[in-house]
């Protein structure tokens, strides 16, 4: 099953060319107060909805999914946690010391996320170096806390495609990665039970049609089942939380104008501009970008 938000937190079932409207379903119906939660509460009662679904399914409403705005899934989860390094391939482009079993996770800004029908916006800073990471997104299903990687699926709800932005450089990774729109998110959650095994997924993404990124997440480090006993160990995670699984090889900088499209086998696809920003910068930026830095850019 494929979900989306949509029309300002409104949540549907993908149905052909259309949107089946379950937001009546939702307990609480639809949060029309920000951020939403609607997705997550959706996440939570799950089963409930799927129970009463069939029964009522014909007279749900219906939208044409060209007459709908289609936002990130999880407009702004309770938490964003992404692996660094876990992919071999990516460790050697980078020359980095760091390995995501070794460093464990970081956290970022929720508010880092956006849609697949919004731009990415790159800040006004001065020699600094941004690029593109192409990762497959877990989304939580349930509440999950030291749970270990036997049982860890069991407790994923869904998987999407998730593009992280990085400014290169030697400021702490979670504000390097947390600007506004740094983490396209969607089109939609492809619920669990249709991804067999995510551990042999393909994953590309392109720049202006040229292949940056072509890999698999069976070479990650750290499997979906061992990150989420990994990040549940230290953090209790909770409907609608987002997990990003890091990036194999192919991160390149990026440019206004540009157009990236990502793509990971049975979760979907996405098309997203890139366009220049004001602002952004601060005194932690100012006179350090990586040219200035010994040791320059790293995986960080």
């Amino acid at each position: 099953m494929r979900l989306v938000s949509f029309d300002g937190g409104r949540v549907g079932i993908l149905d052909a060319d259309a949107i089946i409207d379950i937001t009546s379903l939702i307990p609480g119906g639809h949060d029309v107060g920000w951020p939403a939660t609607t997705m997550p509460r959706a996440i939570a009662a799950f089963d409930e909805i799927s129970s009463s679904l069939t029964d009522v399914r014909e007279d749900l409403p219906r939208i044409e999914i060209s007459a709908a705005e289609i936002m990130a899934p999880v407009p702004r989860p309770g938490q964003l946690i992404a692996l660094p390094a876990n992919y071999d391939d990516h460790i050697g482009e980078m020359n980095s010391p760091n390995r995501a079993d070794r460093n464990g996770f970081f956290v970022l800004s929720p508010t880092s996320i956006s849609g697949p029908a919004s731009p990415i916006v790159l800040p006004d800073l001065d020699g600094y170096r941004v690029d593109h990471e192409c990762e497959l997104a877990l989304i939580i299903g349930r509440p999950t806390y030291r749970v270990d990687a036997g049982k860890a699926l069991n407790h994923i709800f869904a998987y999407s495609c998730l593009i992280d932005m990085t400014v290169r450089g030697p400021q702490e990774r979670a504000m390097r990665k947390s600007f506004k729109s740094f983490t396209p998110l969607g089109p939609h959650l492809v619920t669990a039970d249709e991804i067999a095994d995510p551990d042999h997924l393909s994953l590309t993404l392109s720049v202006n049609g040229q292949v940056r990124h072509h890999g698999t997440t069976a070479d990650m480090i750290v499997d979906v089942a061992h990150a989420i006993e990994l990040i549940s160990s230290v953090i209790p995670l909770s409907p609608g939380d987002v997990v990003a699984t890091g990036t194999p090889a192919g991160v390149g900088p990026v440019a206004a104008g540009d157009r990236l499209h990502i793509d990971i086998s049975g979760v979907g696809s996405m098309m997203l501009d890139v366009v220049q920003g004001t602002g952004g910068s601060n005194i932690a930026f100012a006179g350090r970008a990586p040219e200035h830095v010994p040791g320059g850019l790293s995986a960080r």
